[in-house]
């Protein structure tokens, strides 16, 4: 058939309506991750004044910065502002750190509710991160496996904390411990290798208000492979151990 013969039907064709299928999912509200409301524990009239040692700490950090791009502080003073405040960074902290950088505190909000080392509720003093993503899921036992043993020994879920208030525990992505999989952290420590009979070790240990062995859970030092040392079988030299005496 010659094109001209065709271009009737091709016409045709193109003017016929054609059906268009739509895949639908359930609407899921996230304004939990983003919008603040007042609560009696968490609202602008409670009062949140860095301590003389945490405002000093603070103006050291600012200070590295020039005076009129001071607000790119903004992170480091939302950390130090959650510590003091137990782990976690009210609307209080959030103001109070706008005061301090003399930013607006929409700009602050920005950061608090973009980061999720910001914790926008209150937590525990044992904070359990269980990382849950690939290589932890692949790694020695899984991450699963681990879940499952939190969950059962803490009688508790991933975004809970337990009764008694010592313990909240959320899933979160790569920690940066790939080769140590799987691996959890707690407060500002990380616990490699583990296991369930490891983590429940862990565990006990932080209910009795022990602190458990840091690290690797196993007989590795740091990250060797389990034929052991392969590299840095001696301590690494140090700055200026190889140069000349005047220099030195």
């Amino acid at each position: 058939m010659s094109l001209r013969a065709a271009l009737p039907s091709l016409r045709t064709a193109l003017r016929a309506p054609h059906p268009r299928s739509f895949t639908t999912s359930t609407s899921r509200l996230s304004e939990s991750l983003f919008v603040h409301r007042d609560t009696d524990y968490n609202n602008p009239s409670l009062p949140f004044k860095f301590s003389p040692e945490n405002l000093e700490r603070a103006n050291e950090i600012i200070a590295r910065y020039p005076p009129q791009y001071k607000k790119a502080a903004v992170m480091p003073i939302l950390d130090l502002g959650q510590r003091q405040n137990k782990g976690w960074t009210s609307i209080s902290v959030m103001n109070e750190v706008a005061r301090l950088l003399e930013m607006p505190k929409m700009r602050v909000y920005e950061v608090a509710t973009f980061y999720t080392m910001y914790n926008r509720e209150p937590v525990a003093p044992n904070f359990l991160q269980l990382c849950t993503t690939t290589p932890c899921q692949l790694g020695g036992c899984g991450s699963s496996a681990i879940l499952k043993t939190i969950e059962n020994h803490l009688g508790i879920h991933p975004g809970q904390t337990t009764p008694d208030g010592k313990f909240t525990f959320i899933e979160v992505e790569c920690l940066g411990a790939c080769s140590n999989a799987p691996m959890m952290q707690i407060g500002d420590d990380f616990y490699e290798d583990l296991t369930p009979e490891s983590t429940i070790s862990i565990l006990n240990a932080l209910a009795k208000g022990e602190k458990p062995k840091v690290g690797p859970q196993s007989s590795r030092q740091t990250s060797e492979n389990s034929a052991g040392l392969t590299t840095l079988l001696s301590k690494p030299y140090g700055p200026g151990e190889f140069c000349s005496p005047e220099f030195a």
